[in-house]
């Protein structure tokens, strides 16, 4: 029964489409006006002028993200967190002092790990120690100060401060943006006029515009650390922050007029 409702249905779906195409003298198949116009509207979104344009633009670097620590290491668990926590308290407290705020200091890890070394003796591992790292990230926002307070935070934490890496990157690209965007419009857009004129044909307005962009991640600066690491530098710490580029593409359609 049911093999007999589906061939039932598949008769009439086929008249149904032959009813709305409608048939010529030859038996062919004919489409209406509305079939011809969807049709039209497919074939015109593949007509027309395509291309793409790209802005570059560089911008400076305003906000350094600075990632610290402390790790201290000790016979107990206890002596060991007491000793962290207070190095951090004096961290945290330094990079206040330097104008951090402090929605602008946040941690990143916290790891309390066993210290083991090979006994040769007891042919196994024996616990010497506990080590605790507290690691943060500290945005600060005047890229001026950035040396300033990496040596206030080395001499606030001592040997257990650790400083993993300094990275740069821009607080607000909105303007960079727009600024690229410009650039990417009127690439496209000569493009566009240039490629009208050689096929000799009148270049109409755009029909689509799409883009993308490309900001690259954080800026790390790595070699200006190895001082401040081994200890408190006797002179300021140099920092250079440097540029970063942005990079945005469009792709646009003109229309040909007649």
């Amino acid at each position: 029964m049911k093999k007999i409702w589906l061939v039932v249905i598949g008769v009439a779906l086929i008249l149904a489409v032959v009813g709305v195409a409608g048939c010529d003298s030859e038996g062919g198949i004919t489409f209406s006006g509305e079939t011809s116009a969807l049709r039209l509207q497919l074939d015109t979104q593949q007509q027309g002028i395509w291309v793409s344009g790209t802005g570059k633009v560089y911008a400076v670097l305003d906000v350094a993200i600075l990632r610290l620590g402390i790790e201290a290491q000790e016979a107990t668990v206890t002596k060991a967190l007491a000793e962290a926590a207070e190095a951090m308290d004096e961290v945290v407290e330094a990079l206040k002092s330097e104008g951090v705020d402090e929605k602008d200091i946040q941690t990143q890890s916290f790891s309390i790990h066993k210290v083991t070394r090979w006994d040769n003796v007891e042919e196994q591992e024996i616990v010497i120690g506990y080590r605790v790292t507290n690691m943060v990230t500290a945005r600060i926002r005047d890229v001026a100060e950035v040396g300033d307070v990496i040596d206030a935070v080395a001499a606030a934490g001592g040997d257990l401060t650790r400083i993993d890496s300094i990275s740069f990157t821009v607080d607000d690209p909105s303007d960079y943006y727009e600024e690229a965007r410009e650039e990417a419009v009127a690439d496209a857009e000569a493009k566009a006029r240039q490629l009208a004129e050689v096929a000799g044909v009148k270049l109409g307005k755009p029909t689509y515009i799409s883009e993308s962009s490309y900001m690259p991640g954080p800026v790390y600066r790595g070699d200006v650390l190895e001082a401040v690491v081994s200890g408190a530098p006797a002179v300021e710490t140099p920092i250079s922050p440097g540029e970063m580029e942005i990079t945005l593409n469009v792709q646009l359609a003109y229309a040909i007029e007649d």
